[in-house]
């Protein structure tokens, strides 16, 4: 560890998990600079990450890395199902294109009713449940059953199967994190056999929306057709498994975040209350101010300079996508989290990645999360955060509560 630099590892301490900002600080103003012998490089600026984001050097078969295991060694990994998100051009261009097909703005404008009698519900049950404990917990009963719902919903998934999907999804979403010390067999067999077990749900499912198609997001992915191409039976697998994952898991922390910021920002809160408008807003300052995926990968190819660091053929881009977030040579005051801050303009945030690899499902989460915010302070009055049975996640990479408790006066 170069001197003054936090270590790398030091993210994964349980003591950092709560605000690993101040680390991230201090490696953001430390990068670029190399590790693993060089076949890792960190990446933690605001100009750095996004420059990298947007070249076509930058690739995402992170299969090819230096850090790769050898093709001969064996893997847990070797029955993954094909994802756009882990290729390049120009496979990649025609699986995202394919799939924007059936994820058009209308599709998504449309679920607005849907979502927001969703959110209704579910913060009416919460109070008819209370027991007149007046306390809702969020993540359990609004942050994380609102988006489920509605990405198995698309997809055409029963409603007797979310609690399954929630399973496997959350088993894969500890696979998204960087390792930072030696793997657990256990962990890998785990996260192994729930890619299995999504494979064979929806192999069976693709089987009986082709005989019997639907209307839902499967069936149209089906018949999604261009130039005389569709998805074959493993891209349509991979892209409903990264739909559900990414689609759920990360909306899951985008909405427990917001409330967790605005409930300690009691200012940013009552300007909320009084303009529920300002919903949107508060999404995006979220995104920029905690962001629910903290990190990103991609590989160099044929060599990339980085600032003064060279990053040879191979070589792993960690980029901090949290740190360029607090980029002082970006934000004025990046440690405040005020939700009108996206009036003044400015840069825009990388917490949906940026260049061919933007978040496909953007548009879908932050309309859930500005669903669930107006509401949230629409109906909940008096809210006030249990700092004591606030938890979080041991998952680095994808940030958020695990359990965020908040007592209230009344529900309306």
């Amino acid at each position: 560890m170069a001197r003054g630099r936090p270590a790398l590892a030091e993210l994964a301490n349980p003591a950092v998990l709560p605000d690993p900002y101040p680390v991230l600080a201090g490696l953001r103003e430390a990068s670029p600079f190399p590790e693993a012998g060089g076949a890792l490089v960190v990446v933690g600026r605001h100009e750095d990450c996004s420059r990298i984001l947007r070249d076509p050097r930058s690739s995402s078969e992170r299969g090819r890395s230096l850090l790769s295991p050898p093709p001969t060694s064996p893997s847990p990994f070797t029955a993954r199902a094909a994802s756009f998100l882990s290729l390049d051009p120009p496979d990649h261009t025609r699986l995202r294109r394919l799939v924007s097909k059936a994820f058009t703005p209308r599709v998504i404008a449309a679920l607005a009713p849907r979502i927001r009698e969703l959110a209704h519900g579910l913060l009416t049950a919460a109070a008819d449940g209370s027991g007149g404990r007046r306390e809702i917990e969020i993540v359990s009963q609004l942050a994380y059953p609102l988006p489920v719902r509605i990405i198995s919903e698309l997809l055409g998934v029963p409603a007797t199967d979310h609690a399954r999907f929630a399973g496997w999804s959350a088993r894969l979403a500890h696979s998204l994190q960087p390792q930072f010390g030696p793997a657990d067999p256990g962990e890998a067999a785990a996260v192994q056999e729930a890619r299995l077990e999504f494979a064979d749900y929806f192999r069976e499912l693709i089987a009986i929306r082709r005989a019997r198609p639907a209307a839902d997001l499967l069936s149209q992915l089906i018949r999604a057709e261009d130039d005389g191409q569709y998805l074959s039976e493993q891209e349509l697998i991979g892209t409903c498994v990264l739909l559900l994952v990414a689609g759920h898991e990360t909306t899951v922390g985008l909405i427990s975040n917001a409330v967790l910021a605005l409930l300690r920002h009691q200012d940013q809160l009552a300007a909320l209350r009084a303009n529920p408008e300002l919903a949107a807003a508060a999404v995006e300052e979220t995104l920029r101010y905690d962001a629910p995926v903290q990190f990103t990968g991609r590989v160099a190819r044929g060599g990339m300079q980085i600032g003064p660091v060279s990053a040879p053929d191979g070589a792993v881009l960690m980029l901090l996508l949290a740190a360029t977030g607090r980029d002082p040579a970006v934000y004025a005051d990046p440690d405040r989290f005020d939700i009108r801050r996206t009036a003044a303009g400015g840069p825009g945030h990388l917490a949906f990645a940026a260049g061919p690899h933007f978040c496909l499902g953007a548009p879908l989460a932050r309309l859930e999360a500005t669903i669930a915010l107006q509401t949230f302070v629409t109906r909940v009055a008096g809210p006030e955060l249990d700092e004591a049975g606030l938890a979080y996640k041991p998952n680095v990479n994808l940030r958020g509560p695990e359990r965020l408790p908040v007592r209230f006066a009344g529900i309306r």
